[in-house]
């Protein structure tokens, strides 16, 4: 079935039977469970074709493959055109949810491996780029949400992954036939993967050669047999327990990580798109880095477009708005926030055409962006607490503004600005609070650390890209420095 509406998408994910542990308990269907609820809702937006003038050309795209109209989560990127709409797109869903919205990780993932298999095949004489190709067709066509797993859990971090002294702290190849592999090992911090249908598997870095066990990538459905989920927890997660929309801050969207372990699962050949190749193990990961770097240019500009309109209502609601300083954090915030914007759109503009015919970014500008994105969401946040003061800290909860004794009170004492309801002002409280402290700052804040690789990887990349020799020249040139 094709999924084309949130309620659809919703359904098809309590049909699956997977094995889900939360808290430690094992879960049957997680679509009703309110500790997974907000970030189901938030991967459902991605099904709402919306009322935005641009949603209809940003969401959907035109596959390559079919001709069909789909959505741009399952597309393969075919010009410049296609990667800025790609940063459009996650601008736009950013600032309708204020919170990741876990398919990027699936479209990053699929682009990085279309040029790979393809020079893959051309020197190994392999068959992974047509697997591949017919793999995108079937999640076009059906529409279906695909987590991106790449992060292994890695060990001991001063050691290879030949020599770990536990050989599964990478996922690797523990045996094969002529019906396909079995793999053993685990990937952490995945983003969506309670939410998604498949799980996409990718080498966590470049392989050696007596690493190759360790080189693979394949797709398998959610529900295979060996595949276990555990979801990770987030700050003040427990508040979604607590039938207390206004604590949650964010009652509608959320994201959530899990940890999910690969127990001996069997992967059919058709569905394996590398196999002992290490010497195009680094490729996948620079290009799958390249993307999710640039995507940060998109999704987090949207959240932080919904963290400026909070500083502007809780500065309205408390009667500071026309202090100059507060106008001022209000628009370094602004800056902050578009020249993260900046460097989505011009990694994006300065893109090129790989060998397989998709299209790529400028990888260079692409770890800029995502370096900045480790640093200025951590100012938009500290001014927003600013601009917010205190109370973000100290509110009572729900339960105390309903209980008849005190709410009273709390409706006197908590009061801004007299035409604004003193709820409404909690409101924009919590969400701040949500946002910067809370379960969204796990997305917002230490995500934008650590998501597609933390500062370091950025940096490594950065200064091999530069090309420093290139620019010692023109200083001589100038100079007629012989």
């Amino acid at each position: 079935m094709k999924i084309s509406s949130p309620t659809e998408y919703k359904l098809s994910l309590s049909n699956l039977k997977r094995r889900i542990y939360i808290l430690g308990e094992q879960v049957e269907d997680t679509t009703e469970h309110p500790m997974v609820i907000p970030s189901l809702n938030a991967i459902a937006e991605t099904y709402n074709p919306g009322d935005e003038p641009e949603a209809s050309e940003i969401l959907f795209a035109e596959s390559h493959l079919t001709g069909k109209r789909i959505s741009r989560f399952t597309h393969i990127h075919q010009s410049t055109d296609d990667l800025v709409k790609k940063v459009l797109m996650q601008r736009l869903l950013g600032r309708r949810t204020s919170t990741c919205f876990q398919r990027c990780v699936g479209m990053d993932g699929i682009n990085a491996l279309y040029s790979v298999t393809y020079e893959c095949d051309q020197r190994h004489g392999t068959e992974y780029h047509k697997r591949l190709k017919d793999y995108i067709a079937w999640i076009q066509e059906e529409n279906v949400v695909v987590d991106g797993a790449m992060t292994d859990v890695k060990g001991d971090r001063s050691l290879r992954p030949c020599e770990q002294q536990d050989p599964d702290m990478f996922v690797r190849i523990v045996d094969r036939d002529a019906r396909g592999i079995v793999v053993r090992g685990a990937k952490a911090h995945q983003t969506g993967a309670l939410n998604s249908h498949e799980i996409l598997v990718m080498p966590t870095t470049a392989m050696r050669e007596e690493e190759s066990e360790y080189a693979v990538s394949f797709a398998i459905p959610a529900d295979t047999k060996g595949v276990i989920f555990i979801l990770g927890r987030q700050p003040s997660d427990t508040r979604r327990l607590e039938a207390s929309p206004l604590d949650m801050g964010n009652p509608r969207f959320s994201s959530q990580e899990a940890l999910v372990i690969f127990d001996d699962v069997f992967v059919p050949k058709e569905r394996v798109f590398m196999a002992w190749e290490a010497d195009v193990s680094g490729l996948v990961v620079e290009r799958f880095a390249a993307f999710h770097r640039q995507s940060y240019g998109g999704c987090k500009v949207g959240v932080g477009d919904v963290l400026i309109g909070a500083a502007k209502l809780i500065s309205d609601y408390q009667g500071t708005s026309r202090a100059s300083h507060i106008r001022e954090k209000i628009v370094e915030m602004v800056h902050l926030n578009e020249t993260l914007f900046c460097c989505g759109i011009a990694c994006s503009s300065m893109g090129r055409k790989t060998s397989a015919g998709n299209y790529e970014v400028d990888t260079l500008l692409a770890n800029v962006c995502k370096l900045n994105v480790t640093r200025f969401p951590f100012e938009i946040a500290r001014l927003l607490q600013d601009i917010a003061g205190g109370l973000l800290v100290t509110m009572p909860s729900e339960k105390d503004m309903k209980n008849p004794e005190i709410s009273g009170f709390i409706e006197k004492y908590l009061k801004g600005s007299a035409d604004v309801p003193t709820v409404d002002r909690i409101k924009v409280l919590k969400f701040i609070e949500n946002m910067t402290v809370g379960c969204g700052a796990a997305a917002y804040l230490t995500e934008s650390i650590h998501g597609a690789g933390s500062p370091q990887a950025q940096r490594i990349m950065i200064s091999r890209l530069a090309n420093l020799k290139e620019k010692s020249e023109l200083v001589k040139k100038i100079l007629d420095i012989k």
